[in-house]
């Protein structure tokens, strides 16, 4: 009686183990503020970010298994799409705004550029039921990986049944993403003391401090707050960004502010992708009619001669994190396919 016991609790402990062993501890560095996302909701497992990696880069997300999470989302892009200025999705449809780059979601507390969606395990509902992007809708999603035999038993092996359900695709879609966590660029390098800004970029710096600061703050870059950024309204997509949603007239033109972290991959710039050069976006910011908006609407003028600009524009490239973009762990999963399909 007394092995039989002992041989119980040697297995419990086993299985209690192996179970721990899959639990991924979210880092982050220290000069990073706490994340919004929750992750007592959707706790970290090694098993499931590779499920969610998979998922990402697998058509059959979309109605005619045609489109990706990654088709608009390239890791060499940083997670963005620099071939065009607005995504393409299924039947070569076109929609109305720019990829955004995916990375350090884990402290966006809304999504998308107009603010739509106020969680990141909700987010890939969009892309999935626009009929400019995947054209799809869960319902029809869970059933294609329900009825096919090698998510089926993935799904098995990451939650001990083979039942797919949407809330499950959309959290390891959720967990793969939160892993996409940007922090090496030569800015990080020299706030952790390992270099040293050249004195241009130390003078973009200064410039930055003085000039953007306000909306793209340290050390993200980005408030992710929504604001106005007084660009002319497209005719051809009469985009009014949050106003849309709200209804409200003090919402009209209202934009999630982007992070200025990896713009050397993830051009072309804007909702719409109007600016494929930073230079364009900063004589946009400092030409006398967005300054007169500026000022009207309360911010900071922004005053830079073309000098400064070069300065600025040198220090935003620090930003660029080389290591994250060309991480082999964020591209298309073929070492796990191997992996899983050999099992």
């Amino acid at each position: 009686m007394k092995k039989n016991g002992l041989a119980l609790l040697v297995i419990i402990f086993f299985l209690l183990s192996f179970r721990q062993a899959g639990k991924v501890v979210f880092q982050f560095p220290d000069i990073f503020p706490a994340p919004t996302y929750d992750f007592t909701k959707n706790q970290l497992d090694s098993n499931k970010i590779e499920l969610g990696r998979l998922l990402f880069y697998d058509a059959i997300l979309s109605k005619d298994n045609s489109i990706s999470c990654s088709t608009c989302h390239s890791p060499f892009d940083a997670f963005a799409h620099n071939d065009h200025q607005l995504s393409h999705g299924i039947h070569d449809s076109i929609g109305n705004r720019n990829a955004p780059p995916l990375f350090n979601l884990a402290w966006h507390s809304s999504f998308m550029w107009d603010g739509a969606i106020n969680h990141l395990d909700m987010q890939a509902l969009a892309p999935i039921s626009s009929t400019t992007e995947m054209g799809d809708n869960i319902v029809n999603v869970v059933n294609k990986l329900q009825n096919d035999s090698f998510y089926r038993s993935k799904f098995y092996t990451v939650y001990g049944d083979s039942i797919v359900t949407g809330e499950k695709v959309l959290k390891v879609l959720s967990q793969f993403q939160l892993t996409l966590v940007s922090a090496n660029s030569k800015y990080d390098q020299v706030i952790r003391g390992e270099g040293d800004f050249t004195d241009q970029e130390l003078k973009g710096y200064k410039l930055f401090q003085k000039n953007c600061n306000s909306c793209h703050q340290e050390p993200l870059f980005s408030t992710y707050e929504l604001a106005q950024n007084f660009i002319s309204v497209d005719s051809s997509l009469n985009d009014y960004g949050n106003g849309a949603i709200s209804k409200l007239k003090e919402d009209s033109l209202l934009f999630k502010i982007p992070s200025l972290r990896n713009l050397e991959y993830s051009f072309p710039y804007m909702h719409d992708g109007r600016f494929f050069e930073l230079d364009s976006v900063l004589n946009h910011y400092t030409s006398k009619e967005t300054k007169l908006r500026f000022k009207k609407a309360g911010y900071q003028k922004i005053n830079l001669s073309e000098s400064n600009k070069v300065d600025l524009i040198s220090f935003l490239f620090t930003l660029n994190d080389k290591e994250f973009v060309f991480d082999e762990k964020h591209r298309f999963p073929r070492e796990l396919l191997m992996k899983w399909k050999g099992e």
